[in-house]
Parts: C-alpha cells; structure tokens; sequence
C-alpha cells in the first residue's frame, strides 16, 4: 500500500482489543467499528484489480463482495494462529474479489493461462528485439505450433464482450452498429414465450413480496434508484456493512424462493 493507505492503518493491538470485546460480548455495533476500520482495505483491493473486472460488471458488486468476506473474516479469525485481524482479512478478500471476477469471466481458467502466457512471451520478444514478433517466432517463444497458436488467439477472441453499439463494416462496406448485423428473434410474437415470461415475473414479485420490508426498501433502493450501498445506509439509518448482510441476506432469500424455477427463470432470461 502507498503511504496514506499505511497511514489509516488500525492498530493490531486496539484491533485486537476491539476484536475480543466483540467475540466476548456479541455486540453486532462493536463488529460494525471493526468492518468500518478494515472497510478502506476492501476498496483498496477491489480498485487494484479494477482492470480485470469486466465493463459489464459493477464495481460496487465487487467492494459488496469483498465487505461480506470481511463481515465472514471477523467472525472466523483466530488470533492464535499467529496473524494479524488485517492480514487475515486481505487474504480472505483478495481470494473473494478474484473468485467473483472468476465467476463473472465466460473463458475458463485455462485459456486466461494461455493468456498470460503469450502476453509474458510477447512482451519479452518485444523487450528484447525491439519489435513485435511474428506469429512464428511468438508460437516458438510460447512453446506451441503456429496453429495451436492461432486457436488460443480465436478463442480468446471469442471470450472477449464486446458492446453491440460498436461500428463495424457491413457488406457493402458502410459503416454500422453491430447489433444491426445480428438476426432477429423476435420473442415477443411467441405466446408460449409471453405466457413464460408474464410466469416468471409474477412468480418473482410473489418472491419478493414476502420478503421483509428493510429487504425490499434495499432492492429498490440498489436496483431501481441506483444508490450505492454508503447511500442506502444514509437513507436508513444504519451501516454500510449492515446493508451488505441485509443485501446477501435478500438474495439468499430470493434464490431459494425460486429455486424450484430455475429452469422457468433460465428460459426466460
């Protein structure tokens, strides 16, 4: 971390003072103080691999991830393991944001490896000769035939999500928007589809529903007005981390409510 990061560092022995208070008492408020101090880190973290999270994907999902790993890293450390509440809690939400880009990322862990690889090797050809390589001399510093070469290339290619607004060229080479060269399906002409559909969406507003008041005043306040989860404790009156467990907590709820539609919900999605 640079030098302000260190600089709003928690004591260890007030956190661990802190700490043992609320593992002595239970006192949800004494855990909140502890999420609060360590709540930088998880911003910290997240804005570190903002690079790889993909533009689909919001940043406040990962800083929500990485505040549940912090919430689960209080209530599980042990100090008598010898590590420190903060080193404790990094490793646990260093693994949770790369386990939510994992699973927000459509190429397997394989092709990202080829990805690594031949980014390391181009980069070192470069370094050296001072040019770009050729696919032959790429594929010999990488360690693989030009043709498998070509297919990692395709394939990464393929797993990279591109906007629909993006202009290419059409057939007779005029410039247009991607989604304009997609064909149509139009679902809506589909009654089996409408009927489906219209299903699904009763069936989730009868899910939401029995859900408790705080727990929808937060889906709303997150999915339909858009505030963050800092807004949404203003406006409630309470903490951001208590907003993070009411938010896990809804959808925990929600997808065991459907999970007997799952296969409704896939359909229709």
């Amino acid at each position: 971390m640079d030098t302000k990061q260190r600089a709003r560092r928690a004591d260890p022995e007030e956190t661990l003072k802190l700490w043992r208070a609320y593992k002595r008492t239970g006192d949800e408020r004494l855990r909140d103080r502890l999420v609060l101090t360590h709540a930088p880190m998880v911003k910290y973290i997240v804005y570190r691999k903002l690079r790889e999270i993909p533009a689909r994907c919001d940043v406040e999902d990962f800083i929500s991830c990485g505040l549940e790993a912090l919430i689960r890293s209080i209530d599980r450390y042990d100090p008598e393991k010898g590590s420190t509440l903060e080193q404790f809690a990094w490793t646990r939400i260093h693994g949770a944001v790369l386990d939510e880009l994992r699973h927000n990322d459509w190429a397997p862990r394989s092709l990202r490896r080829w990805e690594r690889d031949i980014n390391r090797a181009h980069h070192g050809f470069t370094t050296l000769q001072g040019r770009a390589p050729t696919k032959g001399e790429l594929s010999a510093a990488v360690g693989i035939s030009v043709a498998q070469l070509a297919k990692h290339q395709a394939d990464l290619s393929r797993s990279d999500v591109g906007s629909l607004n993006m202009l290419v060229l059409s057939d007779d080479e005029t410039a247009i928007e991607r989604i304009d060269t997609l064909p149509s399906y139009d679902t809506d002409s589909d009654p089996e589809f409408a009927a489906a559909r219209e299903s699904a969406k009763e069936r989730f507003r009868s899910a939401f529903e029995r859900l408790p008041e705080r727990d929808r005043k937060v889906a709303v306040l997150l999915y339909v007005d858009n505030l963050t989860l800092r807004e949404i404790g203003n406006v409630l009156a309470i903490t951001e981390s208590r907003v993070c467990q009411i938010h896990h907590e809804l959808k925990r709820r929600i997808r065991e409510e459907l999970s007997a539609d799952e296969d409704l919900f896939q359909a229709v999605a």
